[in-house]
């Protein structure tokens, strides 16, 4: 994908299956090597229909990411959260080079000055400053590196 999606809130209709799956996924999710099938034990559908309503719930936008997060930094790696001042016409260009980086862990379209925005996750700070360094240079484009200065846990869980 090229084009970093630009996000916009909107209320979208769900049925009482996705309301299970969005609630199921949150928080209780199991932790095995088959976790869909553990899922289609407690929920009642099979494997395969949460694996295809995961899906869907993706390709209508009402969840934008869904895997694991980890704490980079526990494993000794670093990340931080960038952005990029990017002319409109050269947005998607921009878009793809950054894109094009492996340590770009996801990379989104902000309507703002400050227009592309995206998380560089790299395996030592140096390492993190140089790819940030070479975003910069190659874009051409001013540049903000916004590392965490302060970790808070929020739990945070919304029914569905």
């Amino acid at each position: 994908m090229s084009r970093a999606p630009l996000l916009h809130q909107q209320a979208v209709e769900l049925s009482e299956f996705d309301r299970l799956l969005v609630n199921a996924l949150q928080g209780d999710f199991p932790l095995s090597s088959a976790p869909f099938d553990d899922l289609s034990e407690r929920l009642g559908y099979s494997a395969q229909e949460l694996m295809a309503g995961v899906r869907s719930l993706l390709d209508r936008g009402v969840i934008t990411r869904f895997g694991p997060l980890f704490n980079i930094e526990r494993l000794g790696g670093q990340f931080s959260l960038c952005a990029l001042k990017v002319p409109a016409e050269r947005f998607e260009a921009v878009a793809e080079m950054v894109n094009a980086y492996p340590q770009v862990a996801h990379n989104y379209q902000r309507e703002h000055e400050w227009n592309m925005w995206f998380v560089l996750a790299a395996e030592s700070a140096a390492e993190l400053a140089t790819t940030f360094e070479s975003i910069v240079q190659r874009s051409a484009c001013p540049g903000l590196n916004l590392p965490k200065e302060k970790e808070f846990y929020v739990g945070l869980r919304l029914e569905a």
